[in-house]
């Protein structure tokens, strides 16, 4: 497995990956598919920014992807500029393999290398999984907002972690 920095030839998986979880899942909180020309706007968007997208790679296959943004809507409180919120995907065959955990610590190592201090996870109160992983990468629970979110009828609580990275 190699993690590399994304380039525009894996928008494609990357959406792939992304969309795979939303008809079925409540990983993301939306109903509608993202299409290619929209996951490209965002990719370029990463870019200017300077913000990373990393992506997983395994036998010449992009089988996941990571990468963080701004904290609380792109910079628009000045007061977050050292705290960045990540999204971490990776496709259901490799759940388990290490693949996040590569991911999550090569993004944290970018983190770190440029001056952030702290890295936030958004996640379903429902989704255990990815809060137990998160736990074993060092991010420590610090809400629980009930019923923040909406989807397939239902009421969803919002969990946030975040790890200190400069310490």
């Amino acid at each position: 497995m190699i993690i590399r920095e994304a380039q525009t030839g894996d928008v494609a998986a990357i959406t792939a990956l992304y969309n795979a979880t939303i008809p079925t899942t409540t990983t993301a909180w939306t109903e509608t598919l993202q299409s290619a020309e929209e996951r490209q706007e965002w990719f370029e968007h990463q870019q200017s920014e300077g913000f990373p997208v990393l992506v997983a790679e395994a036998d010449g296959v992009v089988v996941g992807y990571a990468a963080y943004e701004h904290f609380r809507g792109a910079g628009k409180w000045p007061g977050y500029r050292f705290t960045v919120e990540h999204s971490v995907h990776v496709h259901e065959a490799h759940w388990g393999t290490g693949v996040g955990r590569s991911l999550i610590e090569q993004l944290v190592d970018h983190a770190c290398a440029a001056g952030l201090h702290v890295m936030v996870a958004a996640i379903d109160g429902a989704n255990s999984g990815s809060i137990e992983f998160h736990r074993r990468l060092g991010f420590v629970e610090v809400a629980r907002m009930p019923e923040t979110g909406h989807k397939f009828g239902r009421w969803l609580d919002l969990v946030l972690m975040q790890r200190i990275l400069d310490r």
